[in-house]
């Protein structure tokens, strides 16, 4: 990739995913990353595990990176970006990974002209199996656009969106994997409850999920056409989908995501 430095604002998890994809990829080397956190000890851990450079002065590292990654928590950015701002310029490339955080909120506390994206990833990044989404500010050009495209790939999947989509991604794949979550240790504890051992039908229930995502993203099957090879006349799919039905899952889970999007937008920006 290019030979830009990348630093990270923030040296979470997600952080951590993506510095783990971008190496794993040969996207970039140890060299190019930088990394300023406010603990020190997860700086120390950053630069023993991956050999990257480590700021406790953020404007420091900003002042040696062309591409910039916000990645601390949205009632932070502010915050941040003020303290930046003075030392970011229309030659570098700001992406933010805060959730509900507009491009517009972010250009309106740097400098004008500063290229921004924003995007939207996900925890099974740390899987290197994440889904992000992307949407860019005014002052951001399709280069811009595509050189974030190519360090997320790194760690999954990605789209690029319309912005005013950005709220939904947060609420179906940003907040997704907490409900697939509650989701299998649901199965897995119907398995219990029916005589499995605990280990046992974790291990089922993980797989089923796994092998049926797989599935349908290798088949491009509608999920409905392979609810339909399941389901046998008169077996025990159809009669554990009866139940779902009356239960109203799709409904509950279709509300779930409409609650994740609403509260993604009154998280402001």
């Amino acid at each position: 990739m290019a030979k830009e430095n990348i630093g990270f604002i923030g040296g979470g998890n997600m952080a951590e995913a993506i510095i783990k994809g971008l190496l794993k990829a040969n996207v970039c080397t140890e060299k190019q990353l930088c990394v300023s956190d406010i603990r020190k000890e997860r700086l120390d851990y950053l630069e023993a595990t991956y050999s990257v450079k480590t700021f406790t002065n953020k404007k420091e590292m900003v002042k040696v990176c062309p591409i910039i990654i916000i990645a601390v928590k949205p009632q932070d950015v502010k915050t941040v970006l003020g303290e930046i701002k003075e030392e970011v310029s229309p030659s570098h490339l700001v992406i933010s990974i805060a959730a509900g955080i507009s491009t517009m909120f972010i250009e309106s506390l740097l400098p004008q002209g500063v290229p921004v994206v924003r995007i939207m990833p996900n925890t099974p990044a740390l899987a290197l199996a994440g889904m992000s989404a992307l949407t860019s500010g005014k002052a951001a050009t399709t280069e811009h656009l595509n050189t974030a495209n190519k360090l997320f790939k790194a760690i999954g999947e990605t789209v690029i969106v319309p912005e005013k989509l950005m709220d939904a991604v947060t609420g179906l794949s940003g907040s997704g994997p907490a409900y697939i979550a509650v989701i299998i240790e649901a199965l897995a504890d119907g398995g219990v409850k029916m005589g499995l051992p605990r280990p046992v039908a974790l291990k089922l229930a993980l797989q089923t999920v796994l092998g049926t995502a797989k599935l349908l993203q290798d088949t491009n099957l509608h999920p409905a056409q392979l609810k339909d090879m399941v389901s046998s006349p008169g077996g025990t799919t159809i009669a554990g989908l009866q139940v779902m039905e009356k239960k109203g899952l799709r409904g509950i889970l279709i509300d779930t995501i409409e609650a994740a999007t609403k509260r993604s937008q009154n998280l402001g920006g």
